[in-house]
């Protein structure tokens, strides 16, 4: 049976190493800097017991249930059923929470689609790829991850750096398992996991197989270090002042590996440049991570639309043509989102005995959510004008018997008072303006790779001779000199 939202948080309680402010977290579950966002999380897992949601977000397994984010669709219609229980739980943080625990989990699924991309020259991981996920499915485990090496010298190899452990690698091979130190950058949520998994995007030479790993082991594993970035959640005054950054502050931090001991069953690709490539590319694994962020990012593009409206209605201007304009252009941007999902589901394509999302249309998403993202908060900003600044600087002064009433007074409009009126637009802000909002926007353009990454991907995965075909059969239809009918 999957976890509830309380034995969830128990599991936290393990000593995991996670440093913040120049001080160790004793328990990251009543930490101010972590303890809403586990609940939000927590709350995920206790709507898979809601009787109305079991079928939705769970499957039958091993005489069980399972998050059915860690099932491998065999039809159409299976990962149809998929995404609905992605956007189910993406609805709960409003879009917010881009690495819940379902992320990581369809991935996993994704690799168990394709065991045999894991039979490598050099180690075969592909027996402990499918054990993996059978024992996080079966026991309702968090998978994070993380894949960024640190940003030292990207003009270097792994191989090529200052310091042979800067990037992460095998420093020890035992009989049991091997030993590895060195550092992976932008563990999103990793410090709210069971696990993390450790790999690569980065094309690797074969000088840098010390390099080429993918492995799982839990966070609180001895020598598991996590340096987490500044807090939103815990600079959040109340949740009136910042609905979105007190709840749903997922956190990215550094994790280090300071010599730390991967048992080999727990090892998917060890010291295989090529594997460690198509773990992610000839695996339905990246395609998944797509399937899941695009599912996101149309639920976040509905809150963000219905927040525009919101504002427009405050600011009694919705009528407006001009401010129907701009709504109508964020719901174009919309169902531009929503209708990618539905088309990369449609054309999904077969491998082995399962489907995929389609892969062209999947690194196709991956231009079009980044590159309306931007333009999606900005529209919204010159809709709400000036509103968005001039807020009180906390829910103290709307509680304040000297400040209040100058407040409904002057910041009011037709049908909304103050009170409703500041509280939509702290709202705005923590989705618009602020620090947690700015890392959201920095987030959605840059979490699947860089611009040059995925442009490339759409050429490398998609089908450029069918359109080479169609554009020579025009030039192929008429000769130098030919007259016109």
């Amino acid at each position: 049976m999957t976890r509830t939202g309380t034995e969830y948080v128990e599991s936290l309680r393990d000593g995991r190493e996670v440093w913040l402010d120049g001080e160790r977290v004793k328990d990251v579950t009543i930490h101010p800097a972590f303890h809403n966002t586990i609940r939000s999380i927590a709350g995920l897992y206790d709507l898979t017991h809601e009787p109305a949601l079991r079928d939705v977000l769970t499957v039958p397994a091993n005489g069980n249930r399972a998050l059915r984010a860690y099932q491998i669709p065999r039809s159409r219609a299976e990962l149809v059923a998929k995404r609905v229980a992605f956007k189910k739980w993406a609805e709960a943080s409003f879009g917010f929470l881009g690495r819940s625990p379902d992320y990581m989990a369809n991935a996993v699924a994704g690799f168990a689609a394709a065991p045999d991309v894991f039979r490598g020259d050099v180690f075969d991981g592909a027996a402990n790829v499918l054990a993996h996920r059978s024992r996080m499915a079966d026991g309702d485990l968090f998978q994070a991850h993380t894949l960024v090496n640190p940003q030292v010298d990207r003009t270097k190899a792994p191989s090529e750096q200052a310091e042979d452990d800067l990037y992460l690698r095998v420093v020890k091979e035992r009989d049991d398992g091997v030993v590895v130190r060195g550092a992976k950058m932008v563990g999103t949520g990793a410090l709210f996991g069971d696990e993390i998994l450790v790999g690569t995007t980065q094309r690797l030479a074969p000088a840098d197989a010390d390099y080429a790993l993918s492995f799982s082991v839990p966070v609180a594993s001895p020598g598991v270090k996590l340096i987490s970035r500044p807090s939103y959640e815990a600079a959040a005054t109340s949740v009136f002042d910042n609905p979105l950054a007190s709840r749903f502050d997922e956190n990215d931090a550094l994790v280090i590996y300071d010599n730390v001991f991967v048992p080999w069953e727990q090892m998917f690709v060890y010291r295989d440049v090529d594997v460690c490539n198509a773990q992610w590319w000839r695996t339905p694994a990246f395609v998944n991570f797509v399937h899941h962020g695009a599912t996101r990012l149309w639920t976040k593009f509905e809150f963000l639309t219905g927040l525009a409206v919101l504002i427009a209605k405050a600011n009694n201007t919705f009528g407006l043509p001009p401010v129907q304009a701009q709504i109508g252009r964020l719901m174009g941007w919309l169902n531009t989102m929503r209708s990618m999902v539905l088309a990369l589901e449609a054309a999904c394509e077969p491998i082995g005995d399962a489907v995929q999302p389609n892969k062209e249309i999947s690194c196709a998403q991956l231009f079009v959510g980044p590159d309306l993202y931007p333009k999606v908060l900005n529209e919204i900003k010159l809709l709400a004008g000036g509103g968005l600044i001039q807020l009180p600087s906390s829910v103290r002064d709307l509680l304040n018997p000297e400040s209040a009433p100058l407040l409904r007074k002057y910041i009011q409009s037709p049908g909304y008072a103050a009170e409703e009126r500041v509280k939509l637009f702290k709202l705005a802000w923590d989705a618009l303006g602020s620090e947690f909002a700015g890392r959201h926007e920095h987030y959605e353009r840059f979490y699947h790779g860089a611009p040059h990454v995925y442009l490339s991907s759409i050429v490398r995965e998609g089908d450029t001779e069918t359109y080479e075909r169609l554009a020579q059969s025009c030039l192929d239809g008429y000769q130098l000199g030919e007259e016109a009918p």
